[in-house]
């Protein structure tokens, strides 16, 4: 193997250099800089930490954009605003807050619920998928709406301890 930059090196090892990246990667671990970038030639490598890739302008031959492998990139969904546990989807597909059309949901918001109680079913490849709470507690927040697509892990509802308030 040629050290990057090397005499002799063919046009995609030139192009596309996985030691260089790495290098960068760790330059902005050490350095605490969110990006960095390096021109060589028609080859620009630009390494950004916790921020989305942007697509290159098409002008520019050779351009290579990476993330850092430091971090993972911060989920689409916003976190819930309600002290509490969060309960996360264990797969993608579609959410449902009853079992059928008209029925009444299974939980509502301060609903006191026993572990493995259904919250709401997750729909996934024709099939229901009851998600039930995972401890006793009470329902403070459902953070999605009948008929919405989930991705894996992201928070459907947040359950608070038994004690908050919920009297009787």
């Amino acid at each position: 193997m040629s050290e990057p930059g090397a005499e002799g090196e063919s046009p995609a090892e030139e192009a596309f250099d996985v030691r260089l990246v790495r290098d960068l990667a760790d330059v902005l671990n050490e350095t605490g800089l969110t990006e960095i970038e390096v021109e060589r030639g028609d080859l620009r490598i630009r390494v950004a930490k916790g921020l989305a890739a942007a697509a290159a302008p098409a002008a520019i031959p050779a351009t290579v954009i990476a993330s850092a492998p430091a971090e993972p990139a911060a989920p689409a969904a916003a976190p819930p605003r309600t002290l509490g546990d969060a309960v996360k989807s264990p797969m993608v597909g579609t959410v449902y807050l009853q079992s059928q059309p008209g029925a009444p949901p299974f939980v509502r918001v301060g609903d006191r619920v026993s572990q493995g109680q259904t919250l709401l079913l997750v729909e996934a490849m024709k099939t229901m998928n009851p998600i039930g709470a995972p401890r006793d507690g009470v329902v403070l927040e459902l953070l999605v709406a009948d008929g919405q697509p989930v991705e894996y892990g992201e928070p459907l509802a947040v359950l608070g301890p038994t004690s908050s308030s919920a009297g009787g």
